[in-house]
């Protein structure tokens, strides 16, 4: 029987408070959460904000790949990705991610990924 070598989520979080969208450190926190929620482990992080009140870009690598934001608080949106192979489990985190941004509407594409 075949099975993915991972599943990546493709989020596109819209209606986000845009004060929840402009701090680096608390986007890495709960990308960290998230990535715990999932059971994946985290290698190393990066974010940049690109000024006071602007987007930020950030991204978590992990042991069971990556996962990524984008946001743009001038228009409430994030965009989220979350690639997870093995055991961890990409959903958990992007459940953890909404609940704390809380969107007013999300849409969200599941991709499996390779066939082993």
């Amino acid at each position: 029987m075949h099975r993915p070598a991972g599943i990546h989520l493709l989020a596109d979080l819209a209606g986000i408070d845009a004060a929840l969208l402009v701090d680096p450190a608390a986007l890495d926190a709960l990308l960290r959460e998230a990535a715990l929620a999932a059971g994946a482990r985290v290698l190393h992080s990066h974010f940049h904000t690109f000024g006071p009140g602007a987007g930020v870009t950030g991204v978590l690598l992990l042991a069971e790949s990556h996962i990524s934001i984008h946001t743009w608080p001038e228009h409430g949106f994030a965009a989220a990705d979350v690639f997870m192979c093995g055991d961890a489990q990409p959903q958990r985190a992007l459940d953890v991610i909404a609940s704390a941004l809380q969107p007013g509407s999300r849409s969200v594409q599941t991709i499996a990924r390779g066939q082993l």
